[in-house]
């Protein structure tokens, strides 16, 4: 078969009827909303993308951009927030059937026997003007309690940890949704036209990953084009895959190689109308634009010796959370709308007195670091960072518990995120759990409401960002979510 036949033959009845429908239902509608549209001067691009923004806004945003530090695999609140003294007489006895009232627990402790409850090994200690109490394991972000909204009643319904990252990524438990990340890109666009509006950085632990798997579909785009997904900075070699340019091209070689590229794919546009091609052309563009953007961007050689001291002493170490958390800053400074930073090894069935102190050892310090960077900056008011997971801890132990050890299974009833800067209430607490933190008592938010008001922070009306898609309308809280008034500032 000749392939420029074959290229001939694309158009079929279906792109035929389907691009004359589009255009002719276009040229229709819009020459009644606007009769003087045609043969007036061709919008911009930036008047393009104001209309496109104003489609969503409904109030002035007090967040222009967000980094989301995320604790994947489900960090227990009982050892680091929701601190319950009254549970130590109730060491190694049972939860009491009241409590967890036939509620649904995982496959993993549902054959015990029993559930024994095991109180927290760890010290609280009150911080702040408000007095919060914060664990032992968090010095440092106890320094700034009085910078951050802790919600101690968080929700979700998904109890095993796919479904559950999916569901506070994308709004969905089910993968092909867009991710949060994503729909910030798709409705307010980016700030750099050298780097992508949407980010994902990875942290290494102990020189490695671990833990649960993540996957591409969690900083993906789903339905919308996939110029808005995430893009995934890498720690060792090129930080994007490809970047470099190979041996023996220059870069005038690469920039001919581009613009012929561009030429064979608008044609292929003009073809068959398809319009990811035109995403396809933006992204390589702005592969382009990355080659001088992301090394200036990753180059830390010019950050002052206090601010790399107040990070820890994995700031210099690529990959590492202090390291990303760091980048997260020098991100927000250029522009960037989100920045995803992503660190595994939470899942802690057993052992989790050595295991979470080991892990807040890692992300204590940065996380205080990044907050008063931005403070001093004066980047806080509008940058919005939160910290959390996918849900919570079980107070009762996950095989033999101990004086010294035990392990919790995974608890979607209620748990603790933090959030701070961007139109959130400093140094309060929101959110109480019962003596047991097993279920949500006042004030319970649901994750469908924490994305509400994190688009909210942004200026966004979370009913209206919306994206049609087979034959209905999608958005990052579905049908669901309320924006938390009493958190914004």
């Amino acid at each position: 078969m000749n392939p420029l036949r074959e290229a001939q033959l694309v158009e079929t009845r279906r792109h035929f009827f389907g691009r004359a429908a589009g255009g002719i239902g276009t040229a229709a509608l819009a020459s009644l909303l606007n009769p003087n549209l045609f043969g007036a001067t061709a919008p911009s691009t930036e008047e393009l993308g104001a209309q496109d923004l104003e489609r969503y806004k409904k109030f002035a945003p007090k967040a222009k951009r967000v980094i989301y530090l995320f604790m994947s695999g489900a960090p227990s609140q009982l050892d680091m927030w929701d601190y319950k003294p009254q549970l130590e007489p109730w060491f190694d006895k049972d939860l009491p059937d009241s409590v967890r009232n036939g509620q649904r627990i995982t496959t993993m402790t549902s054959g015990q026997t029993r559930f024994p409850i095991a109180p927290s090994t760890f010290k609280f200690n009150r911080h702040g003007k408000n007095g919060t109490w914060v664990s032992e394991l968090l010095p440092h972000t106890a320094k700034i309690v009085d910078d951050i909204a802790l919600l101690k009643s968080v929700n979700t319904e998904a109890i095993n940890h796919d479904p559950a990252i999916t569901y506070i990524q994308t709004g969905s438990q089910l993968p092909g949704r867009p991710s949060a990340g994503a729909w910030v890109s798709y409705g307010l666009g980016s700030m750099n036209a050298n780097l992508p509006a949407f980010v994902v950085l990875h942290s290494t632990v102990n020189g490695g990953f671990g833990g649960q798997a993540l996957y591409a579909r969690l900083w993906g785009a789903g339905f919308l084009s996939t110029k808005h997904q995430g893009v995934s900075l890498r720690s060792n070699g090129d930080p994007v895959l490809y970047l470099s340019n190979p041996d023996g091209m220059s870069e005038s070689m690469r920039r001919r190689m581009l613009d012929e590229l561009a030429k064979l794919n608008h044609q292929r546009y003009q073809d068959v109308g398809d319009p990811e091609i035109q995403a396809r052309i933006a992204q390589y563009e702005m592969a382009y634009r990355m080659q001088t953007s992301v090394p200036e961007l990753t180059d830390i050689s010019g950050e002052p010796d206090s601010v790399l001291e107040s990070y820890g002493s994995d700031v210099k170490t690529p990959g590492t959370f202090a390291a990303n958390c760091l980048l997260a800053r020098r991100l927000a400074e250029r522009g960037v709308r989100f920045t995803q930073v992503f660190i595994r090894q939470w899942d802690q069935h057993g052992n989790l007195p050595n295991d979470i102190r080991r892990q807040c050892g890692i992300i204590d310090q940065p996380c205080a670091a990044l907050v008063n960077d931005l403070k001093q900056r004066g980047m806080l008011d509008d940058t919005l960072v939160i910290w959390g997971g996918e849900f919570g801890r079980t107070v009762y132990c996950q095989g033999k518990l101990t004086q010294d050890t035990y392990g919790r299974d995974h608890h979607p009833r209620c748990y603790t995120k933090w959030m701070a800067g961007g139109g959130i209430k400093p140094g309060i607490s929101y959110g109480e759990t019962d003596d047991f933190s097993y279920n949500v008592t006042k004030d319970p938010l649901h994750i469908h409401d924490l994305n509400a008001t994190i688009l909210h922070c942004l200026g966004v009306d979370h009913e209206r960002l919306t994206y049609r898609h087979q034959g209905r309308d999608f958005r990052l809280t579905d049908v669901h979510g309320h924006v938390v008034d009493k958190i914004l500032a």
